[in-house]
């Protein structure tokens, strides 16, 4: 690797999993841009030396997956507004001044892959979220940019999710939206779209809502992708709504970092249909 090679890479713990680096090296290949893209497991405890090491090597910028992402704005010497409302970014800059820029894509890959790729609506739709940790703060604010006329934060301690009400309440008003939090047991009403940002595909658990949430023909997504989301997308499609995996969200928030840090913006569509396709091998 030659030293004019830009160098990026994930951190997270566990990162062995990631599909990032296939990914940005697809993303590099369509584009012409010269770069290097690894994964870097960090200790739990030391996600900030993690950041400081790799930007001393020369890094350009990473990703920050679980469980750093609410760890990440506080290394930050400019967070964008998503990261500020969001209190979590997946998304870091190294500039050559020495300061770190960083912001939160999550939220416009969920809404990317959702209204492009899955071409369902969003503007005035119902939306359920279910979680309310760092997935899910990360979500809501594009969510609502989007024009979801309604969405209902349901979590396990309800707390949490009133939580996220709260500091998403100014946006909401500003977008005409309504907010309202509940706790798992205590949803009412069916919706639009149901997306799943708790980690119980990943832990292997039951679905964590009644299957009365389901519209049906409406969209159940899992912010998982892989064998851990299939679990909740069998449930989805027993129930009449229709199941995705985060496979498409992982792609679109990968091209949004991209563009963040190349000024370019890869064909996130191509790469997506790509990775169905290759992933559908594997598993037939």
């Amino acid at each position: 690797m030659s030293q004019a090679t830009d160098l990026y890479c994930v951190m997270g713990n566990p990162v062995a999993h990631s599909r990032s680096p296939a990914i940005h090296a697809r993303f590099a290949e369509l584009t012409g841009e010269v770069l290097a893209y690894e994964r870097r497991l960090v200790a739990l405890d030391g996600f900030a030396e993690g950041v400081r090491d790799f930007a001393a090597q020369g890094g350009r910028g990473c990703n920050v997956t679980v469980p750093f992402k609410t760890e990440a704005p506080a290394l930050a010497t400019h967070c964008s507004e998503r990261v500020q409302l969001a209190g979590a970014a997946n998304t870091l800059a190294f500039r050559a001044d020495g300061s770190i820029h960083c912001d939160n894509t999550d939220g416009l890959g969920l809404v990317a892959d959702i209204t492009r790729n899955a071409g369902v609506a969003l503007q005035g739709a119902s939306v359920l979220l279910v979680g309310a940790g760092g997935a899910a703060a990360g979500v809501l604010g594009p969510l609502l940019q989007a024009g979801a006329r309604h969405v209902t934060i349901a979590n396990r301690t309800e707390a949490k999710a009133q939580a996220l009400v709260q500091s998403h309440r100014p946006l909401a008003t500003q977008r005409g939206a309504q907010l309202a939090a509940s706790t798992l047991a205590g949803v009412e009403g069916a919706f639009d779209v149901v997306v799943n940002a708790t980690a119980s595909s990943l832990a292997g658990d039951a679905v964590p809502v009644a299957a009365s949430v389901l519209r049906s023909g409406g969209l159940a997504y899992d912010m998982m992708y892989g064998p851990a989301a299939q679990g909740f997308l069998d449930w989805a499609a027993a129930h009449g709504a229709v199941p995705r995996d985060g496979l498409g969200m992982l792609v679109e928030q990968a091209a949004e970092a991209f563009a963040f840090w190349r000024g370019v913006r890869p064909p996130s569509a191509q790469v997506l249909a790509e990775l169905q396709a290759q992933l559908a091998l594997q598993t037939h």
